[in-house]
């Protein structure tokens, strides 16, 4: 029988009703109302007349095709909604769907092709998103399922495509060696590289008079061979059922097709049984929406950590380790759906030694416990001056970062607010090889922050200038500077992360908790194991 957790409860020691937190909630209104806005655009499948076009051939969107193939009571984790989102020469979600979901009880990867843009035509983020999303599916051991419907390569990007597109057939590839299956369902037609995605899966399942599957289409191969010849009998699906063999069965409409592959994934070997909560699932003591009073969306404005993971965790309960050593890093243990964890996230956004310190000792702890860590940004990076740097902050800032890099448990991380400089690194940020990175629309990533890095190039400038014995002209110093602050503050921007891929997506704080939950439990698929060399470290 379950147990609840032997954690005691933290209470909250804040008055939402005082005056600074109603102002907090308030400013949070039209933050959300652009992720709204956003959201709702970058999730769009293309024109009105592109869609009926596609709808009055019989054939279902994207989304519908996913909905469909789920589990009636499942979830969906959407991966990379924002890819290239506002960015030149690319696409609503970059023209490919992807996320986590249950098919048939089994937690799978999807993938599906926007037809309806380009028709589905992969440009330069497509290529990216897609690596990224099989990445997620390989480390998790999760199924794949591609939606196939694709036009290849878009020629007018072919430079930025070809040469990093070719990773989607060697990673599938692999897959199949490592014993990690993959089916292709054909909805329509497919050329070339759309072609290779059937050809490279484990199970193909090809749709009656829709699904086409050639390396060239009819045009090409005539100005390639003077031959004329009609899609359906060049490569069509009863073309590919009974002559090639590329078809391993043949749907009689869309909806048989997702049939068949959902009886595909029933027939899966059975990995490691589903994750189940070691504790009681309780839901948290404080309601979620608090998070809008305790966090000022300007992330220059520090907020108490502690209070948000409350709001997060079951049953507000919370081990903390070393609680009054390095205290701007909190370390903890918890429990979230039952499921245990470790949480690290920043109470105030600088990183001390001691906070260095006790962050490594922790991750080796959880190392070795087998625990999953859980990140929660809100750092601007490392002391700096001659205190900190006395105080060993380069050798204890660099043992941090190599326990975060040298850690096998899994990792996620949530950027709530600031990410800058070295404090991403250890706070395991993109480069750091999280299995999941998330953002909320009040998240900034970069190198520092707007003001800190303008004044610095302004410093520079003037040192540059006194050295070569130069005047400056103090009005087109401040138009570069001013000029470099508005580049920092759009590409410090979630939107302009997320479009680039450097985070999976951009998320409701509401969301947070659920978020995590269905990251924990994938994440137990392939097992959690950590690392046996941070075992004798641990008190390094």
């Amino acid at each position: 029988m379950l147990q609840n957790s032997p954690f005691p409860v933290i209470e909250s020691l804040l008055d939402l009703q005082q005056g600074p937190y109603k102002a907090n909630r308030e400013a949070w209104q039209p933050v959300l109302q652009e992720f709204g806005n956003n959201l709702r655009s970058t999730t769009s499948e293309g024109s009105t007349h592109s869609i009926q076009k596609h709808e009055r051939r019989g054939q279902l969107l994207a989304r519908d095709r996913i909905s469909i193939l789920l589990d009636p009571d499942s979830s969906f984790l959407e991966l990379g909604s924002f890819a290239g989102f506002n960015l030149n020469d690319s696409s609503p979600c970059a023209s490919l769907l992807a996320g986590i979901g249950n098919i048939s009880g089994r937690a799978c990867l999807v993938i599906a092709h926007i037809a309806t843009q380009s028709g589905g035509a992969w440009n330069e983020l497509t290529v990216i998103k897609q690596n990224r999303v099989t990445e997620i599916a390989n480390e998790n051991d999760l199924p794949l399922v591609a939606l196939v419907q694709s036009a290849g390569v878009f020629l007018p990007q072919q430079f930025r495509v070809f040469h990093k597109g070719g990773q989607i057939f060697r990673d599938l590839a692999v897959r199949t060696q490592n014993e990690q299956a993959s089916c292709a369902v054909v909805f329509g037609s497919s050329t070339a590289g759309g072609a290779y995605h059937p050809g490279l899966s484990d199970y193909t399942i090809f749709v009656e008079d829709q699904a086409q599957v050639f390396l060239a289409g009819p045009p090409l191969v005539k100005m390639a061979t003077g031959e004329i010849i009609e899609p359906e009998a060049l490569g069509g699906a009863r073309v590919h059922g009974t002559v090639t063999g590329l078809a391993d069965q043949i749907a009689v409409d869309e909806f048989d097709a997702i049939r068949k592959a959902r009886e595909w994934v029933s027939t899966l070997k059975k990995r490691n049984p589903p994750a189940r909560p070691v504790r009681l699932p309780l839901a948290p003591r404080y309601p979620i929406e608090d998070i809008f009073s305790i966090v000022y969306p300007d992330v220059r404005k520090p907020f108490d950590m502690k209070e948000v993971v409350l709001r997060l965790i079951d049953d507000s309960r919370l081990a903390t380790f070393k609680p009054e050593y390095g205290p701007n890093l909190l370390t903890a243990w918890a429990h979230i759906m039952g499921m245990p964890l470790a949480i690290i996230a920043n109470q105030t956004p600088i990183i001390n030694p001691d906070e260095a310190s006790k962050g490594a000792q922790f991750i080796r702890l959880c190392n070795q416990q087998d625990i999953p860590i859980v990140f929660l940004h809100n750092v601007t990076g490392f002391m700096v001056g001659s205190k900190a740097e006395h105080a060993a902050i380069i050798k204890k800032g660099a043992q941090f970062v190599s326990a975060v890099s040298c850690s096998k448990v899994p990792h996620i991380s949530v950027i709530l607010g600031a990410s800058y400089g070295a404090g991403n690194y250890a706070m395991c940020g993109r480069s750091y090889r999280p299995r999941f990175l998330f953002t909320w629309p009040s998240g900034r990533c970069s190198v520092m922050g707007p003001e800190q890095l303008s004044g610095v190039m302004a410093q520079v400038e003037a040192n540059s200038a006194k050295n070569k014995g130069t005047v400056l002209k103090p009005d087109e110093v401040e138009a570069r500077v001013q000029r470099l602050r508005s580049e920092v503050e759009r590409d410090s921007s979630c939107y302009r992360t997320s479009a680039n891929l450097i985070d999976d997506g951009i998320i409701d704080p509401r969301d947070t908790r659920d978020v995590l939950a269905m990251c924990l439990e994938i994440v137990q698929t392939p097992g959690v194991k950590g690392s046996a060399g941070h075992q004798a470290l641990a008190r390094m």
